[in-house]
């Protein structure tokens, strides 16, 4: 592939739930994948923090954080209130990486 010519683009667009929208477009104009995330990720991305990061905070491993944001697990009790933080207040959240 020559420099400057992308094969596909993947856009995280906000919603106004909060949610985010994962549009993974070619080249060409074709619409790959277009998706809305689940809460862990959605959650995740609008801290700005890896998935390395957020696991580390929520004190889980990255395959769970992994799990979850795949939809193929569920977070359950401390987990689901940070998640609840995390989307209200996701600086409160990002601020206290400063520890790690």
């Amino acid at each position: 592939m020559q420099a400057g010519v992308w094969g596909r683009k993947t856009e995280y667009l906000p919603q106004e739930d909060g949610k985010i929208r994962r549009l993974v477009t070619l080249a060409d104009g074709t619409v790959e994948n277009d998706e809305i995330m689940t809460v862990a990720a959605s959650t995740r991305i609008n801290t700005g923090l890896t998935q390395r990061q957020f696991s580390k905070l929520l004190g889980v491993s990255v395959r769970t954080l992994q799990e979850w944001e795949q939809g193929r697990r569920q977070p359950t009790g401390a987990a689901k209130t940070l998640f609840k933080i995390a989307e209200r207040q996701p600086e409160l959240l990002k601020s206290l990486t400063l520890d790690f």
